[in-house]
């Protein structure tokens, strides 16, 4: 029998779909090396819909299995999935060690943990938290086995750092330029977008750093920004704001260049060689996106929620301007070098590899 897999996920206004998305392109790898997949979520309404097998973002069949846990982040299998599952892959970005040992004897991946979680755990995958570039050589022999430098381990828990691990919509992977663009990267159109939900309200702030460039055109490009919740304030000429954009991976290229948070988009984004500005939505996400900045992968813009407005305008407005066209350049060669789309099978990979041990 092939391995059944269950991807545990929550989705909220505070988590958004992200870790969702991550989990359904993670479902489509596995079942690619022959594995099966189960779709644990938990959350608020949306939450339901998802355990229905209803796609979130076309409302199509999902393409695996999915069970309804309802509304607690912390809720265990049943007791039959449990007994059928070979493995399971905690993406709650709060998961807890009581997390880990209840889903035992199964074997227990996370994904991203700034706690103690995966101290009970069999493998983590750290995209982000410890660093997002790492060497794959020089091998040394730890214990007779040989270890990269993007590995390393705490106690029965073996860790996997860096970007490489960053999992994408295969899409992004499939639209990837076979070569930097060699053209002038000017801004002349800009999307904007912060995540399905937007808990922090960074539209709407974007919308008056923006809106005061254009006012006093300081930039006359246009911008198309993406608002869940809507906006009090009018768009000014030039902008138009949406709810969403439907198929948003296969749109992103349509547009210069990107002002975003650290989620999904942001890494589809620099895999693709779109240059991306940031604001980050929490403390945790903005040390994510620092790190980004310092291997040239995006502008870091700050904590959004704290950002001074003047501040921002005066850093956009060099970056989107033709004074800004060598930094873009480089976040597209840095982006891509950081990002090359392949996370998901790596991922993928190491976790048939626990499957079988």
């Amino acid at each position: 029998m092939s391995p059944l897999l269950v991807l545990r996920v929550h989705t909220d206004l505070r988590l958004g779909f992200g870790h969702l998305a991550r989990a359904l392109v993670l479902q489509d790898a596995w079942r690619a090396l022959g594995g099966s997949a189960c779709l644990a979520v938990s959350g608020d309404v949306r939450a339901r819909r998802i355990g229905q097998g209803v796609h979130p973002f076309t409302g199509e069949p999902l393409p695996c299995r999915t069970v309804d846990l309802g509304e607690d982040l912390h809720a265990g299998l049943p007791e039959d999935l449990a007994r059928e599952a070979r493995l399971m892959l905690l993406d709650l970005w709060d998961a807890s060690q009581e997390d880990v040992v209840r889903a035992r004897p199964l074997k227990v991946a996370l994904m991203e943990d700034e706690g103690d979680a995966h101290e009970a755990a069999d493998l983590l995958f750290q995209p982000f938290l410890e660093g997002v570039s790492w060497a794959s050589s020089p091998l040394k022999l730890v214990n007779g086995r040989k270890v990269r430098p993007l590995e390393t381990r705490r106690g029965d828990c073996r860790i996997l750092r860096g970007a490489s691990y960053i999992v994408i919509d295969p899409a992004a992977l499939q639209m990837r330029p076979r070569r930097e663009p060699l053209q002038p990267l000017a801004v002349h159109k800009l999307l904007v977008t912060f995540g399905g939900t937007d808990g922090p309200g960074l539209a709407g702030r974007a919308l008056t750093v923006l809106g005061e460039l254009a006012r006093t055109g300081r930039w006359t490009g246009t911008c198309t920004l993406l608002a869940p919740q809507g906006l009090s304030a009018p768009p000014f000429p030039g902008c138009r704001v949406l709810e969403s954009l439907p198929s948003l991976t296969r749109r992103l290229q349509d547009y210069d260049a990107l002002w975003c948070a650290g989620g999904l988009t942001l890494s589809e984004a620099l895999c693709m060689g779109v240059p991306a500005a940031t604001w980050g939505q929490n403390e945790r996400q903005q040390l994510m996106l620092s790190d980004l900045a310092r291997h040239g992968g995006c502008l870091d813009l700050g904590l959004g929620t704290e950002a001074g407005v003047d501040a921002t305008r005066d850093a956009l407005e060099q970056w989107l301007g033709p004074e800004g066209q060598e930094t873009r350049q480089e976040q597209v060669r840095d982006g891509m070098a950081l990002i090359d789309g392949m996370g998901a099978s790596r991922v993928a990979q190491e976790l048939w590899s626990l499957a079988q041990s």
